[in-house]
């Protein structure tokens, strides 16, 4: 796309036509440059929608990091927490922008110009992301809104096209997904674990329950196509100190098999030695 557009490259008027497709609207005729992620809003003064969210999205990114370092040795990834997509030009600016509860997009650096991104803008980076989560907080209905240019689930499938959709409603353990194929959703079928699987990273989806950062879950994690659930960052350090204390346990014992072999070797030269014999020359 242009970082230039014209009055008649987009008209004044919006132009739905049969393919579902929003024509931005402009009001002025003269050259803009098209502006970035330092021009646009990066908040909308909304306030976090439920206490479960910020642990939600810790354990989503810290157990899929090092997935994604891999798949991604440059550094040309980024992860995005209630982070702004920017995907129609609009005035207000917000009107043309969604903010999924979690997302990753592949090929795109976190930082431009070691600065901070402040929110995605389709127009300038050139790429959507690959899958977006959603967080049910009320009854579900606004992340399955289809209402043309401004509901959640048009948006993602329309809008911006984002391959892989997925609901989790934590506080009636519901798990549902949407893949985009042939320009629309479709439901993902979850597997015999009952979760989720993403083609693209080789993941699944699914649904733990158990007690984290002092709230009861259920939880949305990643688990490999083996069905391990992939650890967080802390259950990383909680298994590392594990091993450690194992290898110093297994370190401890053989040193102690070690000092009672040497004290066997030492009595038993001792007894060779009264009874006249040189246990060196043996």
């Amino acid at each position: 796309m242009s970082d230039i557009v014209t009055e008649a490259a987009a008209p004044a008027t919006a132009n739905n036509g049969a393919n579902g497709v929003h024509a931005p609207e402009f009001s002025t005729a003269r050259w803009l440059p098209l502006p970035d992620h330092t021009q646009l809003p990066d908040s909308d003064g909304e306030i976090v929608e439920n206490i479960l969210e910020h642990p939600q999205g810790f354990l989503l990114t810290s157990s899929v990091t090092p997935v994604l370092s891999a798949l991604h040795p440059d550094g040309n990834y980024s992860i995005g927490h209630d982070t702004g997509i920017y995907w129609d030009l609009t005035d207000p600016p917000l009107k043309g922008c969604k903010a999924p509860d979690w997302f990753y997009v592949p090929g795109v650096p976190p930082q431009i110009d070691g600065v901070a991104r402040r929110s995605f803008v389709i127009w300038k980076d050139r790429q959507r992301p690959l899958i977006a989560i959603e967080y049910v907080s009320k009854d579900g209905s606004d992340e399955l809104d289809q209402t043309p240019n401004t509901g959640k689930f048009w948006v993602y499938e329309r809008g911006i096209m984002i391959p892989y959709y997925i609901i989790w409603d934590a506080f009636r353990d519901r798990l549902r997904g949407f893949h985009l194929a042939d320009f629309s959703y479709r439901a993902i079928v979850p597997n015999e674990r009952g979760r989720l699987f993403i083609p693209p990273l080789n993941l699944e989806l699914g649904v733990w329950k158990a007690r984290f950062q002092n709230l009861d879950g259920p939880w949305l994690r990643w688990f490999d196509v083996g069905g391990a659930m992939l650890p967080s960052a802390d259950e990383r350090e909680e298994l590392e100190a594990a091993r450690a204390e194992q290898e110093r346990m297994r370190a401890d014992q053989e040193k102690k098999r070690a000092d009672a072999a040497q004290q066997r070797n030492d009595k038993l030269a001792a007894k060779l030695r009264e009874l006249g014999l040189n246990p060196d020359e043996l």
